[in-house]
Parts: structure tokens; C-alpha cells; sequence
């Protein structure tokens, strides 16, 4: 595990295009395909013999029972950093500021990667399965897409997690942690927060957690790193030239 999150600081040299275009299309297209298969396969046995889970009913009403006007606002913001708009934004300045801080383009490119899987597996696998919303009030405007995966519990699964893995870089102890528990319980509040408001039903956000660590997971891995060390004091070169 301490290889597999610091794959990048042992390994900082540089990939030439074929090694990026192989390793990105191996390593974590082609794992996503499988993901789908399983989101979908998931789906349609909810939708489908399962009659669409009616005992799961009960948990969309017992939050609806104790909604209050200060939870509502809670949720609402926690909603909102599931939000496609929030994730995308928070998403271009985290990269923004890998590369800057790195210099590593193959590096900076992971949250990136990780949403973008996530956005991919769960656009496509919706329209597949086409569950409906939970049979309670709504909170929020529903957006064109079905209820199964949840979208934003999967995005801020995907991005926050990716940051956790970034956490892992800085030295002091406390603040790293400290950060680390932080985004990792994002996705959580997110995901409590949709089921609060009506817009998902729990295995939603339950295949959304799965989608989002999966593609976080994907992401990172996405590029063969040496972790044995010997590349640690490596120069990075440009993309167009092959490793020495």
C-alpha cells in the first residue's frame, strides 16, 4: 500500500507518448469496461428481479421523517460539492496546482482521470438501467439522468479520494491525517446527504462509492511506476522522448 500511494515520488521520470497511450488504455479503460459490466449487471438485477428493492423504501422515508430546516441547509451544501460544476472546477485547480508544484503532466493528470472514468461509467450505465427516484419528496431538481448510480456520491468518491492519496505527501503527521479523515469523510456526507433528500435510494450511493473507488483507484494506477526506488532522483523528460 505505502508503494501503490507514493508510486509517483519513486518513480518521477517522465513517459513517452506510447508508454502513456498503452498504460492509460491497459491499465484503466480497459479495467473500466469490467467496472461498467458490474454497475450495470448490479442495475438491472435491482430493477429487474429484485422488483427495484421495496424494503429499501423504508430508509428514504425514515429521513424524510426528520428533516428540519438546519439539516436541509446542511445537505444542500453537501449536495453541492457532488455537483457536477463544483467537482469539474475543483478538479481543473487541483490539477492546475499538481503541475505547477510537480512539473509532472503524467502526474497532475490522475484527479482528472479518476472523475472523468467515474463521469463515463456512470452517464453510460444510467441510461442502461434507468432507475427511477425514491417515492419521496424531492429536495432537489432532478437532473436527466436516472436515479441508479448515484452521480455525485461517484464524483466526490472519485475526486476526494484522489486527494486523501495526495495527502499522503505531506510531512507533518498531524496535518496529513487530519486531512486525509477529512476527504475521506466527504464522500460519506455526500452520500447520506442525497439519500436525505430524496434524489437516491441506498444502493445508489452504494454503487456510487464502489464506482468512485474503483475509478480513484484506476487512476492512480494508471501508469506502470518502478517502486523500487531507483527512479526516485530521476529527471523528468519530455513526453516525446523515451526513458534512458
Amino acid at each position: 500500500m505505502h508503494t501503490f500511494l507514493h508510486r509517483y515520488e519513486l518513480d518521477t521520470s517522465a513517459p513517452t507518448s506510447h508508454e502513456f497511450w498503452r498504460d492509460l488504455s491497459r491499465r484503466a479503460l480497459l479495467p473500466a469496461v469490467g467496472l461498467w459490466l458490474v454497475i450495470v449487471g448490479a442495475g438491472l438485477l435491482i430493477v429487474g428481479p429484485l422488483q427495484n428493492l421495496p424494503s429499501e423504501a423504508g430508509v428514504n422515508r425514515w429521513f424524510e421523517a426528520r428533516r428540519t430546516e438546519t439539516l436541509n441547509t446542511v445537505t444542500a451544501v453537501l449536495s453541492g460539492i457532488g455537483q457536477t460544476e463544483f467537482i469539474i472546477g475543483a478538479c481543473a485547480l487541483a490539477i492546475g496546482l499538481l503541475w505547477w508544484k510537480t512539473r509532472q503532466w503524467w502526474f497532475a493528470l490522475v484527479p482528472g482521470l479518476a472523475v472523468s472514468l467515474q463521469a463515463l461509467v456512470f452517464l453510460t450505465s444510467a441510461l442502461v438501467v434507468g432507475r427511477g427516484r425514491p417515492e419521496v419528496q424531492h429536495l432537489d431538481d432532478s437532473p436527466p439522468t436516472s436515479s441508479y448510480p448515484s452521480g455525485h456520491t461517484g464524483a466526490a468518491t472519485a475526486f476526494y479520494l484522489t486527494l486523501a492519496a495526495l495527502c499522503q505527501r505531506i510531512g507533518n503527521p498531524v496535518l496529513r491525517w487530519t486531512l486525509t479523515v477529512l476527504c475521506l469523510l466527504v464522500p460519506f456526507c455526500v452520500g447520506i446527504g442525497r439519500m436525505y433528500r430524496g434524489m437516491h435510494s441506498l444502493t445508489d450511493v452504494l454503487l456510487g462509492f464502489v464506482n468512485g473507488v474503483a475509478c480513484a483507484v484506476l487512476a492512480w494506477g494508471y501508469l506502470r511506476r518502478d517502486t523500487s526506488g531507483s527512479r526516485s532522483r530521476a529527471t523528468p523528460v519530455s513526453a516525446g522522448r523515451a526513458r534512458r
